[in-house]
């Protein structure tokens, strides 16, 4: 719809109306509550826990993997200790002992290296299984509360999303319709406070906004519909009793 130039009480009429609708937005907003903002944490969450135990799965197979590398070890050495004292038998003289021997003792350590290797590598995969089995409970208590709170926002949006999507037809025929410099004014003030009020009613004798005293002569001018007038304390558009209830009734 083409933008044509409308007194102050149609601007102020076009005003109202549109916070009307962005206010039944803003309801529809505010019935879904954090379940949005909940359900994408637990998205992140569970992703980041899905990594996690990946992680933890790859540290144990490497920790199994270094065990039996360790065991490898010590039955090779083992079967060289069996070698060598074979090869004691058949010494000729002291020299070929005395090597044999040290080659067995060398072994012996290299048995108890590897040993005290496994039992290190042992304590390590028991602290990242429990590690894991906690990571993995939590993934499936976050799993379930998930799916509860999808639930939830599901019903939430199947009874909403119809009246939403006409709400906001309306909201974005209704800008079409209002100067540019208001619009930019108006979208500015309701992004300043959390309950979304750009336009508010006087209502006794103080604003419908922050709840300040207007002087009577600000409401006399509000009434006069000469200018926009705004609550000098919030700055947000002030209309009076006939438009508003005028308005409301019509979206009642």
């Amino acid at each position: 719809m083409a933008k044509t130039t409308k007194g102050v009480a149609d601007k102020l009429r076009q005003l109202y109306q549109l916070q009307l609708i962005d206010s039944k937005i803003d309801e529809i907003q505010i019935l879904k509550g954090e379940l949005p903002i909940e359900v994408s944490d637990l998205e992140d969450e569970i992703a980041g826990l899905e990594t996690r135990i990946k992680k933890l799965d790859e540290n144990i197979a490497d920790v199994d993997h270094e065990i039996s590398a360790h065991n490898a070890n010590i039955k090779e050495s083992q079967l060289l200790i069996e070698r060598y004292e074979k090869q004691l038998d058949k010494v000729k003289n002291n020299r070929e002992y005395e090597a044999l021997t040290k080659e067995i003792e060398m072994q012996n350590l290299e048995i108890q290296l590897s040993e005290k290797k496994i039992n290190d590598a042992s304590a390590t995969k028991e602290t990242k299984t429990v590690t894991l089995d906690e990571a993995k409970q939590r993934l499936a208590d976050k799993a379930e509360n998930l799916s509860v709170k999808k639930v939830e926002l599901e019903k939430i949006i199947q009874k909403t999303e119809n009246e939403e999507k006409k709400l906001r037809r309306k909201s974005e025929k209704e800008r079409a319709t209002i100067e540019d410099k208001l619009i930019k004014s108006y979208d500015r003030i309701r992004a300043r406070y959390r309950n979304g009020l750009a336009v508010v009613t006087v209502k006794r004798d103080a604003c419908g906004g922050c709840f300040n005293r207007i002087p009577p002569q600000l409401q006399i001018e509000i009434g006069l519909y000469k200018n926009v007038m705004a609550c000098e304390h919030c700055g947000r558009v002030l209309v009076d009793d006939i438009i508003s209830e005028e308005l409301e009734a019509a979206n009642a």
